[in-house]
């Protein structure tokens, strides 16, 4: 009978390798730009509404995707249709309807919006050109040119600027969805 051989698989540190991993290269895509030799481990798809990828590497990735529009081809209302499709399918489910009652004004103003509506002390659901006649009062009251010297009218100046951008790029926002 043979004799048993001493194993060096006994308590802790283990002393033996885990399998076979470290005896083979380790498979490592390259990023497919020309002439680069990074790891290519960003898929980007090649065309819209194409299964193929270009896999690059970070700064390669960011470069391809600085210009990409997603929707190209698409109609404004084809394009809105499919960003709702991806949003809940990226969750898994869609947004409950029973959410959009309960937020604040008609569910379509974000939390900033409402802020900013506050400051002027307006309802939720006024119209634009009602802001801007409010802030357009705000600011020649409070602007540093009328009140030199006065940090606190330049200080509320600065918010009431503020809160009309936020405004102005939601209102820029609707109007580029809607047309």
């Amino acid at each position: 009978m043979p004799r048993a051989k001493r194993s060096d698989d006994w308590g802790f540190p283990r002393w033996r390798p885990y399998g076979d991993k470290g005896k083979e290269a380790a498979k490592v895509r390259l990023c497919d730009r020309v002439d680069c030799s990074e790891v290519g481990d960003r898929p980007a798809p090649k065309s819209p509404n194409s299964p193929e990828r270009w896999y690059f590497c970070e700064k390669h990735a960011a470069e391809y995707n600085k210009n990409w529009d997603y929707f190209q081809g698409l109609t404004k209302e084809d394009a809105k249709k499919r960003a709702a499709e991806e949003a809940r399918d990226a969750s898994g489910f869609r947004q409950s309807a029973h959410y959009q009652w309960a937020g604040p004004g008609d569910g379509n103003r974000s939390r900033e919006e409402m802020r900013a509506l506050d400051l002027f002390g307006l309802e939720p659901d006024v119209d634009f050109a009602e802001v801007r006649k409010v802030y357009r009062a705000r600011a020649k009251e409070l602007h540093p040119d009328v009140n030199p010297g006065d940090e606190e009218a330049a200080a509320e100046f600065q918010k009431v600027k503020a809160a009309y951008d936020v405004l102005k790029s939601a209102e820029d926002r609707r109007l580029a969805l809607g047309s």
